[in-house]
Formats: structure tokens, C-alpha cells, sequence
């Protein structure tokens, strides 16, 4: 078992549009982090991800580059950046940033120089393919809707790949000339400073080739990327290489947003012995109660029974293999405390409740990670109107409700629990109207409520954000940290309904994690009369046991160690 320097890190991701504006204009910037690099030393943050903040049209808020070695004037500048790693290093804090090698811009410079000459070197770059007639090379569907394939401009004869928005043209990476390119860009932004990435969709840079069509799965005659992934072989080749001429030349940490991995791959991908990887995202719970229809035809929130068996499931099969990322929200998903607690019992939005959920995922075995807000028990907002809405993958699944037989008021509410925009309104600093973020007018006029704001929780003792702090602490602790680190993950009492209880186990040290999801309080038969607990971590109330018996209220987390 090796001891790489994050493993016991807690890591913070920010959205950099509306974390903190720090010149007034209304958009969140680099700047900004640094005014608040205090507080989240104090928080106890130690990787600090940081979503893209390279230059881009922003057709997918970012995720479109079209300057991978630039600095978004919106953001700031390069200077702003280098000041940013500088002072974050003082705090100790590393800078993880993203890094989308999927795809780029359109606006990017190879790609405009692919229209231009799309038998030259950089048509090479990209996935650009003859056009015969009417027919498409593959009959796959884009993430954001409407087919993968997009008349390449200039160029009516032809067609380009592009898996998510049309704006995103897909890079060839079986072309060796364009991967050079990549680790080039990979170590320069190392060599800068920052400690490593998080890596953007990259299970989808290996194609099948040659592409053919699949079974339709809708009514639009297009099937899921979904399929291709399933027969895609060969992908590891790009990790292994990508691991030998980046990341083994720095003490890298690098994430992985990876959906589709075979399990069997595990251990090659984020094994402790020469895994490509540091770590993956563990989505097991995000997945589960997503229909392949539509986020129309998709649960709105879990049951703590549902959460339970997909996130043990997760940890049963990674055992010591590796570490998970864990999380439960980021910015491509819903506030947590909204999607993860049933929203129609008494006290879903105490902040006993939001503390429960907090403890039971973050002393998961695995690197947790909190997206900004989270710490202080944001929640999903209200969106009135879909003409508010700004993210491209909101309107797609809009569409698609409607093109279901939804009305327009049914299909907004129907894709309103899963909205990007519920993560990506501007952070609360305090209850203002402007939520302190910025002395101008926010970017966007959808906003969280003013009942969670970091001023008033840092105030209260009691606050959810006070518990995060309890939370890192303890897996920091000098007693705990190995066990809740590299310690086993051992699922305890599973078929007791709305009650989540697992041990963390390092053959010297041993914590019971409990949390009871409803209201109503529930008694746990601990597994042995004759030893002692301590309990070391409540959510709020005292943890009361008796003989072999805990009881727990409604909504009560405790942590409690076995002698």
C-alpha cells in the first residue's frame, strides 16, 4: 500500500463562474478564489479543483476550449492564476484543474484550421468523414440531443463527430500527432504548478472504428453513445500511455469522470500498484434511478434504502483495489441534500438531516470530496420559467419531455430536480440579495435561498457547515486518520429500512458510522454485548446505548468507536 500525499486530503471543487466575483462585474474569477483561500484552509480543504477557466464561447459553460494554454479574460489572467497557486501553496492547498481532452471548441485554432484544409494535418485531428447523401456515418446520439454528426463548415460534403454540443468537436485520438500535443499541454500546465487533474469524459476518446449504426433506442431513430461504450475496447492503451508521459514524471493526483468503466478494468484504471489513475468518481448513486428515456422518466430524489444498496454495493466491489472520489453533488448534478433525502418526510431540510447525509458519504473509504455550497446545506432552487434556464443539457431533456407528451408546465417540472443551474447559481456568502458574491449584478437571475449562507453558519456552532468541520478533522485526527483512510469498509445492519450503518476497520482501530433517514427514532442491535462504544461524533443530540442497543433519533448521526 503506498502513502501518496492525497489520499488524505478532503477536496473542494469550484465552480469559478459563481464562486466569488472580486471586480464587481458579476461573473466569478480567479481573484476571487484567492480572497477566499482563507476559508477554506480554515474548512480544512487540502485539493482544490477547479472547473475550466480556459478561454471559450462557453457553449457548455467551459467545457468548450478554445485555448488550452490561456486564461479566460472573464477569469482574469495568467498572472491572476500564477498569484492563486502561489498563495494556496502557502496554505497548503494543491490546485487540481480540469482538463476536457474529449473534445474542444469549435473556436479552437485546430479545428478552424481542419475547415480550412481538412486533408491537412489538423483534419487529422478531428473526426471529419465524407458525407454520402443523406446517410450519417453512425446513428449515434449526442449527450446534448440531435445527432453526433455536424456538417463541417465550409465543407457541405463532409461531416464532423461531436459526442456532446455541436460546438464540441470530438479529437481523434488514434492520431499520435494530437496526443503529443495533449501531454505537451498536460506537463506545461504541471510545470506551472498545479498538482493534477481532474479528467473530463475520458472514457469517450476511444471510438469504435469503424463507426456503424446500433439498435434505435427512441423514437428519433438515434441510439445512446451508451452503446458504442459497451463495445469499445482498447481504451486503456491512451491511460497507460498518458500515465508514462505525464502524470509518472510529477507527483500527479488525478480524478477520472469515468461512467462506463468494466469493472474488471478496476484495477488497471486506480490500482494501488500502477493504476493509471489516482482515483475515479465513485457515480453509482448518481446513476441509480436514471432512466435511459429522460430525466422526465427519472426519480426525483432516493430513498436512504436505495442510496444504501447502490453506494455499498460500490464500496463492496472496490474493497482495497483503489480509491473512489466520493461525492454527492458536483456540478453536473443536483444539490445532494435535495436528491438524496426523501423530500416529503418531516425534517428532510433540518440540518440534522443534511448532517446525516454528510457523514455517512464523507467516512466512506475514498477521497471525499465537497462541491461549493454543498458545506453549507445549499439546496436545489426554483426555476419559474424554462426562458431562465441556461444549461444546454436542461434544455435537451426539456425538449425531450415535451416531445414525450408532457406540457410545458409538466416537462419544466419534471427536469427542474436535475438541473445543472440548481449547482451553478452563485455560492452564498451571505443572506444579501447579491448573496455576497458580487458588488454588480450576478451573471444569472436564478438564485439558492438566503436561509443558508457561510456569514450566519460560521456564526452558529450548530450549523452545517461546523460539521463539515468536525468531519475533517476527524478523518484528519491522529487516532483516525489511517483507519478512515486506508482502513476496510465493512457494510453493517443492511436490511433495516431507512437506517445507513457501515464500520471502518484498520485491524487496529474500529468506527461504527450510523445515520437513521426518517423522522421517527429507530433502535440498532450492535454486534457485541461485552465491548465497549465511545462515541466520538454526533450530528447534534447525545447518542443514547444501552447494554447492546443503540437508539437513534430522527435523523441522528454518530460516529462510535469499538474497544
Amino acid at each position: 500500500m503506498t502513502n501518496d500525499w492525497w489520499k488524505n486530503e478532503t477536496a473542494y471543487q469550484i465552480w469559478p463562474k459563481s464562486f466569488m466575483d472580486s471586480n464587481g462585474d458579476g461573473i466569478g474569477d480567479i481573484r476571487g478564489i484567492t480572497s477566499k483561500l482563507d476559508y477554506l484552509k480554515d474548512l480544512g480543504i487540502g485539493i482544490l479543483w477547479i472547473s475550466p477557466f480556459y478561454p471559450s464561447p462557453l457553449a457548455d459553460e467551459g467545457y468548450d476550449i478554445s485555448d488550452y494554454y490561456g486564461i479566460d479574460p472573464r477569469f482574469g489572467t495568467m498572472e491572476d492564476f500564477d498569484e492563486l497557486i502561489s498563495e494556496a501553496s502557502k496554505r497548503s492547498i494543491h490546485i487540481v484543474i480540469d482538463m476536457v481532452l474529449n473534445h474542444c471548441s469549435d473556436e479552437h485554432p485546430w479545428f478552424r484550421k481542419a475547415c480550412e484544409d481538412p486533408d491537412g494535418p489538423y483534419g487529422k485531428y478531428f473526426y471529419i468523414m465524407d458525407r454520402e447523401g443523406d446517410r450519417l456515418p453512425s446513428n449515434l446520439r449526442s449527450y446534448f440531443g440531435g445527432p453526433v454528426w455536424e456538417p463541417l463548415p465550409g465543407h457541405p460534403d463532409k461531416v464532423y463527430l461531436h459526442l456532446f454540443h455541436k460546438k464540441q468537436p470530438d479529437l481523434n485520438w488514434e492520431n499520435p500527432e494530437l496526443r503529443a500535443e495533449i501531454y505537451k499541454m498536460m506537463n506545461w500546465w504541471l510545470d506551472k504548478g498545479v498538482s493534477g487533474f481532474r479528467m473530463d469524459a475520458i472514457i469517450n476518446i476511444k471510438k469504435v472504428l469503424p463507426f456503424h449504426d446500433y439498435p434505435a433506442d427512441r423514437d428519433d431513430g438515434l441510439a445512446s453513445v451508451q452503446q458504442m461504450l459497451t463495445e469499445q475496447t482498447g481504451i486503456l492503451d491512451f491511460f497507460r500511455e498518458m500515465k508514462r508521459e505525464v502524470f509518472d514524471k510529477h507527483d500527479t493526483f488525478t480524478v477520472s469522470e469515468l461512467f462506463n468503466y468494466k469493472p474488471e478494468d478496476l484495477p488497471a484504471l486506480i490500482g494501488t500498484d500502477g493504476g493509471c489513475f489516482s482515483s475515479i468518481f465513485d457515480f453509482s448513486t448518481e446513476l441509480c434511478g436514471k432512466s435511459p428515456d429522460g430525466w422526465y422518466h427519472a426519480k426525483p430524489f432516493l430513498t436512504a434504502d436505495e442510496y444504501r444498496e447502490s453506494v455499498f454495493n460500490s464500496q463492496k466491489a472496490i474493497g482495497e483495489k483503489g480509491f473512489f472520489s466520493n461525492i454527492i453533488e458536483n456540478h453536473d448534478e443536483p444539490r445532494g441534500v435535495s436528491h438524496y433525502i426523501r423530500q416529503d418526510l418531516w425534517g428532510a431540510r433540518s440540518k440534522a438531516a443534511k448532517k446525516a447525509l454528510a457523514g455517512t458519504y464523507f467516512l466512506l473509504r475514498g477521497i471525499p470530496f465537497i462541491y461549493q455550497g454543498q458545506e453549507i446545506g445549499m439546496e436545489n432552487i426554483s426555476i419559474p420559467s424554462i426562458a431562465q434556464v441556461d444549461d444546454v443539457e436542461t434544455l435537451n431533456e426539456y425538449r425531450t419531455a415535451l416531445a414525450a407528451g408532457l406540457s410545458e408546465d409538466e416537462a419544466l417540472q419534471a427536469v427542474a430536480p436535475f438541473s445543472r443551474d440548481n449547482v451553478r447559481v452563485p455560492m452564498r456568502w451571505t443572506e444579501a440579495p447579491d448573496c455576497g458574491f458580487t458588488t454588480g449584478t450576478p451573471w444569472t437571475p436564478l438564485y439558492a435561498s438566503p436561509e443558508n449562507n457561510v456569514e450566519d453558519e460560521l456564526q452558529d456552532p450548530d450549523s452545517v457547515l461546523n460539521f463539515y468541520k468536525k468531519l475533517i478533522r476527524l478523518r484528519g485526527n491522529e487516532e483516525y486518520w489511517d483507519v478512515l483512510t486506508n482502513g476496510e469498509f465493512l457494510a453493517y445492519n443492511e436490511g433495516q429500512s431507512n437506517i445507513i450503518s457501515y464500520f471502518r476497520w484498520n485491524g487496529i482501530c474500529t468506527l461504527l458510522i450510523m445515520a437513521n433517514f426518517q423522522p421517527e427514532c429507530q433502535n440498532i442491535e450492535l454486534p457485541d454485548e461485552g465491548k465497549h462504544y465511545e462515541v466520538i461524533l454526533t450530528n447534534g443530540a447525545p447518542l443514547h446505548i444501552y447494554g447492546n442497543t443503540a437508539t437513534l433519533l430522527g435523523w441522528q448521526f454518530a460516529v462510535v468507536q469499538v474497544r
